[in-house]
């Protein structure tokens, strides 16, 4: 499988960085001066401050700075460098999960082959199965952009898929796209169409009467204004796009369009205001509404007359057209908050509406988050029996009036749904939990596939005592393990799972967390899980970090906003330190925590980082705490040498400066001076950093794994199989020489180092 076209790359080049060290009354700070027409890294500021506002959601907090934004294409610049980086080393092998699945973002049945489906994972890439949704085998490039938004299928039997992920997420991160490709022979090779600075695809919809005729909806950015964003025509089969539709603002942005079944003339859009910044979600605006064309996208008008009128407070809208009858439609629309704020229908093809019935399972199903869903899908025979994406999946057979939540069945989070006409009652469904079938017109009888290798994993743990043990926490799915009773990988703690820890002196004592810093201990294996007792602290990160003792694992620290330690396995707990932060966020999110907490072997050192750039240490077991950096972007790991707690490694994540530089540091003499190992990584996040043998240092990266032989900042891409996906852990196993690699899209990997 190969990529036959690589997006065009504009507007950024390589920079190379010079690093100067300043010391600043006792706080050593580092200024990373880039090169003209690169963003820059804050330098370090000595004492408190108050700390960047949070905005509502983890990971971007992560890869975001205040005042700033990303560049343009920044993942496809750091594909294409990464993939110009020499590697060394053997061939990555999957470990799995294949059985848990992760988000699917929408699906798409090809016409000319029976039970053949197109599923589109958020994070991990694009996949097909052809019995009907049981197994789903690889259609996408590993070299290529991992997010999926959006595919589609031409009458003709191409393919089409639109890269980077709608749906802008709550604790999960969500990554920007490359633009439209477009596959002939079923997913073995794509071409790039343009739209490269789309950002996210929401939909494309390909004229069944006419496949050369093609329509996008492009959301942009969520974090820069303008670019490749509204609806966009292309009458030539995506050799050129025009943009037919455009937003109110610089971050309104298209996430539906549809061509009447009847009249292909008669096009409708959704729009939508949304945007991130490091201390405010507005995922709303007067931009937000549903939009009307008449003559084949070359106009367009808002549509009313019953509909909430333009204003601040129009959230995400879904949208839903009867194929049987195209004058009956739907709208879901939610408030900018994310609250529920009407189920609307219309009977003459969105000339009026009127708000049906309010409904308590409908306000349920989008609880505060509506933001998430936004989909509306109508039975094409019969246009009364309609489902609405939610929590649960919601399902009317009485246009509206009434509705049954479906819970138990398929797992939380709906996001896509395909009717097999020819198959009568057969429905896909995609959700945060893979890809699911009903042969019973989606109202009950859900099957999920057997096989769907795209989890997304926060974290992984090993032991060198059982190299087949591995578990990790995932988006969405709980903490997974490969032992027990259930299967191959099976959920043994729930929620969004996020740390993982085994004990080294024993496999059967293991740890998990889920979001918020809520974990729990076992000395089975995972069959009983038992909380922690309780910590101080007044806030706690999404991913909350907990870590042993390097020399006993009884002994173990836990981050809130102040430093926790335990010396008996989690059961009670002390706080060690101050507030280490800034202070909470303007809006009570929790942020102002810690992100990342690294024991030095001579049980009194220990260095914590924190998500508003703050880098400590203490040498006496937290009587007194120094600063040794501040200002700097997201903390995202410390590594701490087995043999010399002065020496440590940080790598930070300059995303929150608005650049996709990677940033990785080095101290001998316990933070006094700090040298930059960053070297010729390409840009995109560092997410870890764990020492190897001998000088060896490996990264986990937005854009796979990397290792500096010499640790002097000199990289190589780390073995060859590994897709081109966000990695935000690894870790090592020195007694089997292993690395594995817990992946954000394509569940765990190994490799013999």
């Amino acid at each position: 499988m190969r990529q036959v076209s690589r997006c065009r790359l504009e507007g950024s080049t390589r920079a190379v960085l010079a690093a100067t060290l300043i010391a600043v009354g006792g706080t050593t700070a580092v200024s990373v001066v880039p090169a003209v027409g690169q963003w820059p890294v804050y330098a370090a500021e000595e004492g408190p401050d108050d700390g960047p506002a949070a905005p509502a959601e983890h990971e971007f907090r992560q890869k975001t700075v205040d005042g700033q934004t990303l560049p343009r294409h920044a993942y496809a610049i750091a594909a294409a460098q990464a993939a110009e980086i020499s590697s060394t080393g053997d061939t990555w092998q999957p470990l799995g999960p294949t059985n848990i699945g992760g988000r699917v973002t929408s699906l798409a049945l090809d016409p000319t082959h029976a039970d053949t489906v197109y599923a589109a994972a958020a994070s991990g890439g694009l996949w097909v199965s052809r019995d009907a949704g049981a197994t789903f085998g690889p259609a996408w490039p590993a070299d290529a952009t991992q997010a999926i938004g959006a595919v589609a299928t031409g009458a003709d039997g191409a393919v089409y898929a639109g890269t980077g992920e709608v749906n802008p997420g709550g604790g999960s991160l969500t990554y920007t796209g490359t633009g439209v490709y477009r596959s002939r022979d079923g997913g073995q090779t794509w071409q790039q169409l343009g739209l490269a600075d789309s950002g996210a695809v929401g939909a494309i919809r390909v004229d069944p009467a006419d496949p050369q005729r093609i329509f996008v909806a492009a959301a942009g950015s969520l974090f820069n204004p303008g670019g490749e964003r509204g609806v966009y025509r292309s009458t030539d089969g995506g050799l050129s796009w025009t943009r037919v539709l455009a937003g109110a603002s610089e971050f309104t942005g298209a996430t539906e369009v549809f061509l009447d079944p009847h009249n292909s003339q008669r096009l409708y859009a959704v729009l939508w205001d949304h945007r991130r910044e490091p201390d405010k979600r507005t995922y709303g605006g007067v931009g937000s509404g549903i939009f009307r064309s008449e003559d084949g996208g070359t106009t367009w008008e808002r549509l009313g007359n019953g509909l909430p009128a333009a204003g601040p407070d129009v959230g995400r809208i879904g949208l839903g057209i009867a194929e049987s009858d195209p004058r009956q439609m739907y709208a879901i629309v939610n408030q900018t908050s994310g609250h529920f704020a009407g189920f609307y229908g219309s009977t003459d093809g969105g000339d009026s509406w009127a708000r049906l019935p309010d409904n308590e399972n409908l306000a349920k199903s989008q609880s505060s988050y509506g933001w998430w869903f936004g989909k509306v899908w109508v039975d094409p025979t019969d246009a009364r029996h309609v489902h609405v994406a939610g929590i649960a999946l919601l399902t009317t057979r009485n246009a509206g009036r009434s509705w049954t939540l479906e819970e138990d069945a398929i797992h939380a989070d709906q996001h896509a749904m395909e009717w097999d006409r020819s198959h009568g009652e057969r429905v896909y469904l995609g959700n945060d939990g893979g890809v699911y079938r009903s042969d019973a017109a989606g109202d009950r009888g859900w099957v999920p596939a057997t096989y769907q290798p795209w989890t997304q994993l926060y974290s992984g743990a090993i032991t060198s005592q059982d190299t087949s043990r591995v578990s990790g926490g995932t988006q969405d799915n709980g903490s997974l393990r490969s032992w027990g009773k259930k299967g191959p990988f099976n959920v043994y703690f729930g929620g969004d799972g996020e740390e993982n820890l085994i004990s080294p002196l024993d496999e059967n004592v293991v740890y998990a967390c889920y979001q918020y810093g809520n974990c729990a201990w076992s000395t089975n294996g995972g069959d009983k899980m038992t909380p922690f007792g309780p910590t101080v602290k007044a806030r706690a990160n999404w991913f909350t970090p907990v870590q042993f003792d390097p020399g006993d694992p009884q002994i173990m620290y836990y981050g809130g906003n102040r430093l926790n330690r335990s010396t008996d396995g989690g059961r009670t707990w002390t706080a060690v330190s101050p507030d280490l932060t800034g202070g909470p966020s303007r809006d009570n999110y929790p942020f102002g925590t810690i992100t990342t907490v690294a024991p030095a072997s001579d049980g009194q050192t220990v260095y914590v980082g924190t998500d508003d750039g703050r880098v400590w240490v203490t040498t006496d077991l937290g009587a007194t705490w120094t600063m040794l950096l501040s200002g700097q972007p997201w903390v995202t790991r410390i590594a701490v040498s087995p043999t010399s707690p002065g020496t440590a490694w940080v790598t930070l994540s300059g995303y929150r400066s608005g650049s996709p530089l990677p940033h990785v540091l080095h101290t001998t003499d316990f933070g006094a001076s700090w040298a930059d190992l960053t070297g010729n990584l390409p840009q995109a996040p560092v997410n870890d950093v764990v020492l190897g043998a001998g000088a060896a240092l490996y990264v986990a990266t937005d854009q796979a794994v990397f290792v500096s032989p010499a640790g002097d900042g000199q990289w190589l891409r780390l073995g060859t199989g590994l897709p081109v996906v966000p990695v935000d852990d690894i870790e090592y196993d020195a007694s089997h020489r292993r690395l594995v690699a817990a992946t954000f899209g394509r569940g765990f990997y190994q490799l013999t180092v």
